[in-house]
């Protein structure tokens, strides 16, 4: 695998704290469970492309972010049942995806781009342009 993704950043805890706030909107959220999705990053010749598998999560609910060379995904998953229901038997549990890498300078940050479909998201790192060699001038005093 290249540099291009050099670590990933610690597991978040199995829930969230009482009061978290989502990466965009800062909006305090009640507790919930919080998974690391899983990831496959392949390499082309023209970046990486990352697929993350996000069951449950609309483009709606998706927060993307590249910010201090870090991307970081977060996918909010409505909850099932509603709030007249009572819990009789679960498997299941339902939370919220959250996952973070720190980028390395070979990637350009101004041309990522991503896509969810069928709860997986694909998103492409390109590669930063390489400074092409060039003759330096120089003048006397």
């Amino acid at each position: 695998m290249s540099n291009d993704l050099t670590r990933r950043s610690p597991d978040p805890p199995e829930s969230t704290p009482e009061e978290t706030q989502l990466p965009a909107t800062r909006e305090p959220v009640p507790e919930r469970h919080v998974f690391t999705p899983q990831i496959d990053i392949f390499e082309t010749a023209e970046g990486l492309v990352l697929r993350a598998d996000l069951p449950g999560v609309s483009l709606e609910t998706l927060d993307l972010q590249v910010q201090n060379n870090r991307l970081t995904l977060f996918g909010r998953v409505p909850e099932a049942a509603g709030a007249e229901t009572s819990l009789v038997h679960q498997e299941y549990h339902e939370g919220d995806f959250l996952r973070s890498f720190i980028l390395s300078e070979n990637v350009d940050h101004d041309r990522i781009s991503a896509k969810l479909a069928n709860g997986v998201l694909e998103v492409f790192l390109p590669h930063a342009p390489k400074s092409q060699p060039r003759k330096i001038e120089v003048t006397g005093s």
